[in-house]
């Protein structure tokens, strides 16, 4: 059994959103599909941290989630800022059940147990340099991150972070997200969000004494990375 991730996927095969017309994105979804399949077996997981599906309703989800739920392995979803989908945690774990969707999870504000560690994670939230900081925002994302942290202490396991937007980025930390992280002790976090130019100022390394990388699917060449065996 392994554990991987991917993230941002930006399926759009219910919708017409499709992202080969970017470039780096050519025929994406056939080698999601290819490398994942070589890479991934029935009994692995695979946690994919966010921009899952183009879809603005769940409803307009169904063909992106049966394209994953099909693949190989049991997939851990969280929040991405482009899953407009995503309503509650119940309401969209209701329809995984309804439409037979049996290999898909959701981690939002807890936590999945996987060998000797405890797989955590929130969307979070990064604001670039020139954006107005959104202190709602980043204390909400801070009080996720808290919740699931606090669900994987009570397993006594060893946390993983999974989180969509970068905690730092260039010179710009995220101190709400940065002080969870270490207050948990936290030592290996995966982010995606970034994309094209954006990647060459991503922090794949060690900072802060974690250890960020990057895991956005152009980024990445469509390959999940494997994390544990």
């Amino acid at each position: 059994m392994s554990l991987y991730t991917i993230a941002d996927l930006h399926l759009s095969l219910g919708t017409d959103k499709p992202m080969d017309i970017f470039r780096g994105w050519d025929n994406y979804v056939r080698l999601i599909h290819d490398t994942w399949e070589y890479l991934v077996a029935p009994e692995d997981v695979v946690v994919i941290p966010g921009d899952i599906s183009w879809a603005l309703k769940l409803q307009e989800t169904a063909a992106d989630f049966r394209f994953i739920d099909e693949l190989p392995g049991t997939k851990i979803f969280l929040k991405g800022n482009h899953d407009l989908w995503f309503s509650t945690k119940t309401k969209v774990e209701a329809y995984l059940k309804e439409q037979g969707f049996t290999t898909i999870k959701i981690l939002f504000n807890n936590c999945y147990e996987y060998g000797s560690y405890a797989l955590c994670g929130t969307r979070g939230w990064m604001n670039l340099p020139g954006e107005a900081a959104d202190k709602k925002v980043l204390l909400r994302e801070a009080g996720r991150l808290r919740l699931s942290l606090e669900a994987g202490r009570q397993t006594g396991k060893e946390p993983l972070v999974f989180l969509h937007y970068p905690p730092i980025y260039g010179s710009s930390e995220c101190e709400e997200m940065l002080e969870v992280l270490q207050e948990y002790g936290v030592k290996r976090c995966f982010y995606g969000h970034l994309h094209g130019n954006s990647c060459r100022y991503a922090i794949n390394g060690e900072r802060r004494g974690i250890d960020f990388r990057l895991v956005s699917s152009d980024f990445r060449e469509f390959t999940p990375l494997k994390i544990l065996e």
